[in-house]
């Protein structure tokens, strides 16, 4: 990224917290880091493990995974043509679906937001708003008309962020959010993103798709380390980068396309940390719709989610193809039985691509595979001794990790 030689240098730091009249945030918007490093090593929840040596990686762009998650039949806004976005539509469309979260208990309280997935009160929203005021949390869900009702926690999923909340005996005329799919997304594509920032309930803002399978890992929360963290399970996604404006507090709300169907769950924000600059700096980060569904659908199923697994340990990494040098993910070590051993990855492989999407280095791959459904089969193009060349992988279902 050009610099100019006087101003200071752009950093993923964690974010301050803004002033609050009571208590402490504890649903805020986790800052995140673009860069390699940001993940310990030794692995990530069993799914893949990374080590934090080679180049950075920085983004990348290309097609979202597919997941099994079903779009609505219907649109909402039968209007929202990508090039004259009718936001008026999509608004009232959008926010009856979109709810506000408050959270209090014995660690600290906060406020984030979350989207209403169907009829029997399920909200989806971001596990850092729900986990960080200790056990047996008092969890308030707000609807749009202002009435507030008492949730419990239906499942988390500490290494993707999300959880699902279950509002008690909730209101028959309540209106679940229309599920689109972010595999279709193109960098480009007009946004909006609906939520509670800053406690200012029922806000929208609009942007753009500025890009996809950006790996982003979120590092740590205002009030310290995030629950993920905490627990040795980095969050690490293929997330898609917004340039609507996202804020502390709109953490586990709704990023919808121009027709009002649900493509992302806003999870993160980036942080200038050299001047301390915190909130919305035009760069914000959504969980792919396609990945929160499925995700979602365990938790409200098992209370707990199941991941893909390949089976390696990758580093960043890069590789010549001719007289090109790509960066990418270098495969270090393959675990014995595992997806990628039966698939024929070995040490040494630079993994580049998988299926449409670039892998930038470890951070990339870990993302991108955790995005994949198990069972699914990807196609990894890898460069070898310097030839490319395509191994199709069924992906696995990771181990359990020790307590």
């Amino acid at each position: 990224m050009d610099q100019q030689p006087t101003a200071p240098p752009t950093s993923y730091q964690p974010q301050p917290p803004p002033p609050r009249r009571r208590g402490r945030r504890i649903g805020e918007l986790a800052t995140v880091s673009l860069l390699s490093a940001a993940l310990a090593a030794g692995g990530t929840w069993g799914v893949i493990a990374v080590t934090d040596e080679g180049p950075d990686a920085t983004g990348a762009t290309g097609a979202s995974a597919t997941s099994s998650a079903s779009s609505s039949q219907t649109v909402p806004v039968s209007s929202g043509a990508e090039d004259s976005p009718d936001w008026n539509a999509v608004t009232d469309a959008v926010t009856p679906s979109v709810v506000a979260v408050g959270v209090r208990g014995q660690g600290g309280g906060g406020e984030g937001s979350g989207v209403i997935l169907d009829e029997q009160g399920h909200v989806l929203t971001n596990n850092h708003v729900v986990s960080g005021a200790g056990p047996d949390p008092q969890i308030t869900v707000t609807l749009s008309d202002g009435a507030t009702y008492d949730a419990t926690v239906a499942g988390t999923d500490p290494s993707t962020d999300l959880a699902v909340l279950t509002i008690a005996d909730p209101p028959k005329d309540i209106d679940p959010i229309t599920v689109g799919s972010s595999k279709d997304l193109q960098v480009g594509d007009p946004v909006m993103a609906a939520g509670n920032p800053l406690g200012l309930a029922g806000t929208v803002t609009t942007g753009i798709v500025s890009a996809l399978d950006r790996p982003v890992s979120t590092a740590r929360s205002e009030g310290g380390q995030s629950p993920s963290a905490q627990q040795g399970q980095p969050v690490v996604t293929a997330a898609i980068q917004t340039s609507a404006a996202i804020n502390p507090g709109n953490s586990g709300g709704a990023l919808v396309d121009a027709s009002g169907r649900l493509v992302g769950i806003n999870s993160s924000i980036a942080t200038v940390g050299a001047s301390g600059q915190s909130g919305n700096i035009g760069i914000g980060f959504a969980i792919p719709v396609d990945e929160a569904t499925w995700i979602a659908e365990q938790l409200i199923e098992d209370g707990e989610a199941e991941h893909a697994f390949l089976g390696v340990v990758p580093a960043d990494g890069t590789a010549k193809e001719g007289s090109a040098t790509h960066s990418g993910a270098e495969i270090r070590s393959v675990s014995d039985g595992s997806p990628a051993d039966e698939a024929g990855l070995a040490e040494g492989d630079l993994v580049v691509a998988i299926g449409d999407s670039r892998v930038t280095g470890a951070e990339s791959l870990v993302g991108l595979v955790r995005a994949r459904q198990i069972d699914s089969q990807v196609p990894l193009t890898v460069i070898r001794d310097g030839e490319r060349m395509t191994i199709d992988v069924t992906l696995g279902t990771a181990p359990e990790r020790d307590a």
